[in-house]
């Protein structure tokens, strides 16, 4: 089954319709923060076994120990050390000097690898609204931000913190909901702030357009029925809106030409498709059978393709064992920066929902997309990837696994998957 992404209108709203409520509409003032189960960040167990929300839920438990009151610099830097178990014998403070005359911005999106690469198109938006600007970004994944694009680029730390804490900005963003992510943002010295911080001892909204986030990444039944990507969503919650910005990373440049002077030799001039077979260990049930990828590599081997297989060190023995079977070409692991270079120099990419498919977004490549266990409409494809997913559907959400005797993956034929490839074949520019 192939679904070819579409751009979803551009949507303003402040109030959430859950299912099962007859016009009965979820606000943030309706959130039980002091509930025992309330996690901050992801839906509580009560919503994902029986979709219940906060203003109407009997699992309610109230426990006012998770509302930590943070009512000053001091105190929120030190509950972020405390979080983040910081020493400070770990700080170096070297305050970078920056222009007054440039609107310095700062970016907190700590991670995952792939919401860091998919936060970058907010660069290009801000550089077109205020011209001359000096960008800041913490991250625990430096190694992916565009050091072309961003000033000073702060790996999470104590010092970084420490850092960040004793400077002024003119606009500072929050993009993650974790608890020290929104505490920096409470304590930073900024006139403007985005996204998400701490406020009245819990998580909370710098202003309301953050709000709609907030919710739906609390309730998986409200957003289920979420129809905007994720670009769409930050453009918004930073009061823009989203108009194709694209995705940026960092890439070498020489390491990447090396990579290319290597691959005409591997590559014979085929056209290169890199197979990222893995997903990671988190959401093993986006994994498509082995047997199935066996079958895809000999057919695109016939086919005349140069099959590369890729990912990291949690796919390595299945890798090794595709090699073994199939005789494809598999280089092992790399560091993240060269196995950014190798992407950079294959033409089609096919793989599940993962940092792969943003790197591959990023670098403008052709991209086929398993999906199964996300939102559909999350994904900003750029018109570039087509999504290919179970025919039977999936009934396992943002799950881990498997309620189903057959696993939804194995729905989705090999010979779907040649035809998609097929399909973006005939995109590339010869």
């Amino acid at each position: 089954m192939k679904i070819e992404k579409t751009t979803n209108k551009y949507l303003k709203t402040k109030n959430y319709i859950c299912r099962k409520r007859k016009e009965k509409r979820m606000k943030i003032k309706d959130l039980k923060f002091d509930c025992r189960h309330f996690e901050g960040h992801i839906p509580c167990k009560p919503n994902k076994l029986h979709d219940v929300q906060c203003d109407d839920c009997s699992h309610y438990d109230k426990n006012t120990s998770s509302i930590i009151v943070l009512d000053n610099k001091e105190s929120l830097l030190q509950e972020i050390f405390k979080i983040c178990d910081f020493t400070k014998q770990e700080l170096v403070e070297e305050i970078p000097k920056i222009q007054t005359e440039v609107t310095r911005i700062l970016f907190i999106k700590l991670g995952a690898i792939g919401d860091v690469i998919r936060t970058t198109p907010l660069l290009t938006k801000y550089k077109k609204e205020y011209g001359n600007c000096h960008f800041s970004w913490i991250t625990h994944s430096p190694q992916v931000v565009p050091k072309d694009e961003v000033d000073v680029i702060y790996k999470w730390d104590a010092s970084s913190v420490s850092v960040l804490a004793n400077q002024e900005f003119d606009i500072a963003i929050n993009l993650d909901k974790d608890k020290e992510a929104c505490m920096l943002l409470s304590l930073i010295n900024a006139r403007e702030k985005f996204g998400f911080l701490w406020k009245d001892g819990h998580v909370n909204t710098a202003t309301d357009k953050a709000e709609h986030k907030l919710i739906t990444g609390l309730f998986d039944h409200i957003s289920k029925k979420n129809t905007l990507n994720y670009l769409e969503e930050i453009f918004e919650i930073c009061h823009f809106e989203f108009n194709k910005e694209e995705y940026m990373i960092n890439l070498n440049e020489e390491l990447s030409n090396q990579w290319k002077e290597k691959f005409k030799t591997l590559a014979n001039s085929k056209t290169i498709i890199g197979l990222n077979t893995g997903c990671g260990l988190r959401w093993k049930t986006r994994l498509w059978p082995k047997e199935y990828w066996v079958e895809l590599i000999k057919d695109l081997e016939k086919q005349g393709y140069f099959c590369l297989l890729m990912g990291g060190s949690d796919e390595d023995e299945m890798n090794r064992y595709y090699q073994s079977e199939t005789g494809a070409t598999y280089l092992g692991t790399f560091s993240l920066e060269e196995f950014i270079s190798i992407t950079n120099n294959t033409d089609i990419i096919v793989t599940p929902v993962s940092m792969m498919m943003h790197i591959a977004l990023a670098l403008k490549k052709q991209l086929m997309l398993f999906h199964n266990i996300f939102n559909v409409h999350e994904f900003e494809l750029y018109g570039r990837a087509v999504i290919i997913e179970p025919t039977s559907g999936c009934d396992c959400y943002f799950g881990n696994s498997c309620s189903r005797e057959k696993r939804c993956m194995n729905d989705i034929s090999v010979q779907d998957v040649l035809s998609n490839i097929a399909a973006l074949n005939k995109n590339l520019k010869k």
